[in-house]
């Protein structure tokens, strides 16, 4: 289960105390309390072997209900942590899961560039042979224009350029089985 999904957390008694008996405030009071036993044993209020009996016997039982306090809270820590790891394992999956979209992205990216220039190189031959026949035109034009008549000249344009175009066909049919 993700931390981010849950509730504030609100503070058990026990974590209160918990926290309480780790403050300024405590130290405080547990000095002023010391002070005041060992002051009521000078002042003759209480004697000394009474008073170390009582003050012994409550610090010791502090001492077990703090231990099991701090207990509770390297628990409660301990629960903590282990869903915190797991929110990083899911992170790092997540991270792993992009990176591979990445590299896969990436090698469509360059496939595509491939494809582009073969089309490019394509677009140039075309082009190329595109300036051929209008030099052959032209030179038609200018050599031949008193020779053949306007229908031969024509026929002959028309020719080239049929084919022309069937090898253009060709050539894009070409293309479309590569990819």
């Amino acid at each position: 289960m993700s931390t981010k999904n849950k509730a504030p957390h609100t503070k058990t008694p026990i974590e209160k105390l918990t926290s309480w008996v780790g403050s300024y405030t405590s130290l405080a009071v547990h000095t002023l309390f010391f002070v005041s036993s060992f002051a009521s044993t000078a002042l003759g209020l209480v004697e000394l072997d009474t008073m170390l009996l009582v003050l012994t016997t409550l610090v010791s039982l502090e001492a077990i209900y703090l231990a099991i306090f701090i207990q509770i809270s390297v628990n409660n820590q301990s629960a903590i942590l282990h869903e915190v790891e797991q929110d990083i394992d899911e992170i790092a999956e997540d991270v792993e899961e992009i990176a591979e979209d990445v590299e896969e992205i990436q090698e469509d990216v360059d496939e595509i560039q491939k494809d582009v220039d073969e089309i490019q190189e394509d677009v140039d031959e075309i082009q190329k042979d595109v300036d051929e026949i209008q030099e052959d035109v032209d030179e038609m034009t200018e050599e031949e224009t008193v020779d053949i008549s306007p229908e031969i000249q024509q026929a002959v344009t028309l020719e080239k350029l049929t084919t022309d175009l069937q090898r253009l066909l060709k050539d894009i049919e070409t293309l479309k089985q590569v990819k």
